[in-house]
């Protein structure tokens, strides 16, 4: 190996997590190295959720014809021309890419290695030839797919995030083992673009969310034509590429369905097993790095980051945890990671947004003292203007104040962002009845659900011989 090359910060991993300590970091004076074995970008750009996104637009133009009936408007069923929406996905990837490039983080100051690493002892790591001294060490390898251990499965061709995108031709009938987010918004966006789509659930699809929200959108996917079984237990896989078959279990018996092509997306596992991390005395078990409120391992020196510690598995929060560590690292600043307000999206249409308390955790943990609100799109101008009167904004409340908030429909991605203002701010829910929201709009939604927490006592009787006294003195 070469002499020691010394830094002040050594990053582990070139996704979104990494390269936003990386950056932030050398901008701010520190001597940086970064490195990354496979692509600048990581899972995110690559794999993950700029190409998954992409090919959602992709079948969401695919879809407009059949949504544009109810407004009158008719089209011919569309030619999809599967090899340019590939195309399309990887010009968006290139598109992007240049942001997370070699040549962008190496003008700012950053030293890249392209090379794997691993640790030698608790402060210094190999990467290639090359030794690295480090004051502070952040790792950032994310994760990947987690495949079950269903018999046969290693034997047949199957796809994951890793691969799909790759596909060239439209698959005639993919089946899906998992029915989180990642396998229902790549089964909705095959079914639009002209594929066949089966989906096979252990448990129940969308597990993590509100059950009554989960239900409005599971519904409407399978109104597009999507088959989605829930609580089914795969017995085998077997065949040949172009003909695979699933066999499974429900409660009604033994089934088996034949598919073109299979999607195994039953969750991730986190990228750890090169790093040697019992060199470095880290703690580590399967499910990924431990770590404390301030993102340190049992190794103080050394930080963990995104998918590859313990806890959510999201782009926004590595992100938010680069911030963590860099007060840490840099500034010597007792900066605790706090995940009360991370909201999360499944972009399947309509998409489903969620942040803080589900109504099962808020009730567990304040009682009776819960209150419900729920407001209907139908009850909204702009989502009757938009036909896009199927969806469900659910808030939970304590003592006027928001505990958490569950949407289902149009926009809701984008509707959730004031609620983790308001969880992040501890804004009471006065506070959001009392801006003012353009109409029309979606955001009103939310804002008449704040305002109905006030509706028993603003309009109660008691209120009512408060104004008739008051008009007695004109």
């Amino acid at each position: 190996m070469t002499g020691p090359l010394h830094c002040d910060l050594l990053v582990i991993g070139a996704g979104s997590g990494g390269l936003s300590v990386a950056a932030g970091a050398a901008q701010m004076g520190a001597r940086v190295i970064l490195v990354e074995k496979g692509r600048m970008g990581g899972d995110c750009l690559n794999t993950g959720c700029v190409p998954s996104k992409a090919l959602l637009a992709a079948a969401k133009a695919a879809h407009a014809g059949a949504a544009a009936a109810p407004f009158g408007v008719g089209y011919a069923a569309p030619t999809v021309d599967f090899e340019r929406v590939h195309d399309h996905v990887h010009e968006v990837i290139a598109a992007i890419a240049p942001h997370d490039s070699v040549e962008r983080f190496e003008s700012l100051g950053v030293t890249v290695l392209r090379e794997s690493a691993r640790f030698l002892d608790r402060r210094r790591m190999a990467a290639g030839d090359h030794v690295l001294c480090a004051r502070r060490i952040v790792l950032a390898t994310g994760s990947r797919p987690r495949v079950p251990p269903v018999p046969g499965l290693d034997e047949v061709p199957y796809l994951t995030n890793e691969t799909i995108f790759d596909l060239r031709e439209r698959p005639r009938h993919l089946v899906v083992i998992g029915a989180g987010p990642i396998g229902l918004e790549m089964a909705q966006a095959f079914r639009r673009l002209g594929s066949t789509v089966t989906v096979l659930e252990k448990f129940r699809a969308l597990p993590k969310d509100d059950p009554e929200i989960a239900a409005i959108a599971l519904a409407a996917l399978r109104g597009e034509g999507l088959a989605i079984n829930e609580g089914v237990e795969i017995t085998a896989v077997s065949g040949t590429g172009g003909a695979i078959r699933v066999a499974y279990e429900d409660a009604a018996g033994a089934h088996s369905v034949e598919g073109s092509h299979l999607l195994v997306a039953t969750g991730r596992a986190p990228v750890i097993e090169a790093l040697d991390l019992d060199a470095a005395g880290i703690a580590h078990d399967a499910a990924g790095i431990a770590v404390d409120a301030r993102l340190r391992t049992s190794n103080r020196r050394v930080y963990a980051i995104g998918d590859c510690r313990r806890g959510l598995q999201f782009t926004h929060v590595a992100g938010y945890e680069a911030g963590i560590v860099l007060r840490n690292a840099l500034f010597h600043l007792p900066a605790r990671a706090n995940y009360d307000a991370v909201p999360w999206v499944t972009y399947t249409d309509p998409e489903i947004a969620h942040v803080g308390l589900g109504e099962a955790a808020a009730r567990e943990r304040f009682g009776d003292r819960v209150r419900i609100i729920c407001q209907r799109y139908d009850g909204n101008d702009r989502a009757q203007a938009e036909r896009a009167t199927g969806g469900l904004f659910k808030l939970v409340a304590h003592a006027g104040r928001p505990l958490g908030v569950s949407i289902v429909g149009a926009g809701a991605g984008e509707l959730i962002q004031i609620w983790a203002l308001a969880l992040a701010r501890r804004l009471k829910l006065a506070d959001i009845a009392g801006f003012i929201a353009p109409y029309p709009t979606f955001g009103e939604i939310g804002k008449r659900a704040a305002g109905a927490y006030f509706s028993d006592r603003l309009f109660s009787a008691r209120t009512r011989a408060i104004v008739r006294f008051l008009q007695r003195f004109g």
